[in-house]
């Protein structure tokens, strides 16, 4: 076990540092063609700001977790070789939906791109990661399913992958919120893999969160009158997103499933990191209808737009929602392991539920008492 931690250490080493190499020199030739952040009345942010941050995610990525499995490979290191035996494919299918995000992004980013074509590459890389072979064949309880027939488990597994990867888009709305949820359900899936021995997928875990620390740094604590701040834009959550389902729906995947690692049920240890973005998506679709408006089409009614309804900071903002991811994933947790997946599931969604009646019921009574509209 020594070497695979050493495997992994390397894995998020080789992606910090050059994630941390190549976010500086894209902010020098953001800022040398003039390739900012556009403004309008749902931007937090003040003054000049480049979003190509996510373009150092999947070269980061991809050559860390190769160059560790080469480096491996020639000193033959044969557990290794065991390993990729049951995770090659998935591997390589992996890389290439991630490269067809990768593409996506790039060109929204510079030249936009309607949301029915973002639809159409999302649900190819899902067909390929499916291809691959990993699809939800197991609902372990949750909503009294058990294990589910390919007719049903191959579009509940597109379905998921869509999903996840636009609520991971949607919720990058304050500094630090998408790449920090991601960071931390990365980790979260990293640990998971590794006491399952599954130390491939682990690697591409660590691998990522090595990616996005340095980014961080950037986007939270850069200041944009020194042009050393930058977002993600929709080149790096697209591709987070990706590699984010691909972890969660590994969980619920038979043979990793069968590896008895822990007593929690496998369905949330893959839905509870993912539960802020993921809920907060659904009551924001959901209240797009409600009102009669495009569900696709962005505007200021996510969780971080309350919090700033209130009169929060950004970085109060920030803290609040991931302190309440990492309590959501700890509860969950360990709810999971004496109550039914389903009673955990309504346990969540009366407290999501609550804590925003809660936040509109505390916003429009600041709004009385200032006189002024604070949040649609």
């Amino acid at each position: 076990m020594e070497h695979w931690l050493i495997n992994n250490l390397l894995t998020f080493g080789l992606s910090f540092v050059l994630t941390g190499i190549l976010i500086p020199q894209i902010l020098v030739i953001a800022f040398r063609k003039r390739l900012f952040d556009g403004h309008d009345d749902r931007k937090t942010h003040a003054g000049e700001v480049p979003r190509l941050g996510g373009i150092a995610f999947v070269p980061a990525i991809i050559f860390s977790v190769l160059a560790t499995i080469g480096l491996s490979l020639i000193v033959n290191n044969t557990d290794l070789q065991s390993a990729l035996t049951h995770t090659l494919v998935p591997l390589l299918f992996l890389i290439c939906s991630l490269m067809l995000l990768f593409l996506v992004g790039i060109a929204d980013d510079l030249i936009g791109v309607r949301y029915g074509a973002k639809f159409f590459f999302q649900i190819l890389a899902s067909v390929l990661m499916i291809g691959s072979g990993v699809w939800i064949s197991d609902c372990y309880g949750l909503l009294g399913l058990g294990s589910i027939p390919v007719w049903v488990g191959w579009p509940v597994t597109l379905l998921a992958v869509v999903t996840v990867v636009n609520a991971i888009n949607l919720i990058d709305g304050i500094d630090g919120l998408a790449a920090g949820l991601a960071a931390l359900a990365l980790l979260f899936y990293g640990m998971v893999y590794y006491l399952g021995e599954a130390y491939i997928y682990a690697m591409v875990a660590f691998g990522s969160v090595g990616s996005l620390l340095p980014f961080i740094y950037y986007n939270v604590f850069g200041k944009a009158t020194r042009r050393k701040k930058i977002f993600m834009g929709d080149t790096g959550s697209l591709t987070i997103g990706m590699v984010l389902v691909f972890l969660a729906v590994n969980v619920t995947y038979y043979p990793f499933a069968e590896i008895e690692f822990t007593d929690v049920n496998p369905m949330v240890v893959a839905i509870s990191p993912l539960i802020v973005p993921l809920f907060d998506v659904a009551r924001v679709f959901c209240r797009r209808l409600r009102r009669h408006r495009n569900p696709f089409m962005p505007d200021r009614s996510h969780i971080h737009h309350k919090l700033l309804a209130l009169g929060l900071s950004a970085t109060a903002a920030l803290t609040v929602i991931l302190s309440c991811a990492m309590i959501l994933l700890v509860a969950n947790l360990l709810l999971s392991i004496v109550i039914n997946i389903n009673l955990v599931l309504v346990i969540d969604v009366v407290v999501w539920i609550s804590i925003n009646l809660i936040l509109t019921h505390a916003i429009r009574k600041r709004e009385l008492r200032l006189g002024c509209k604070l949040y649609d």
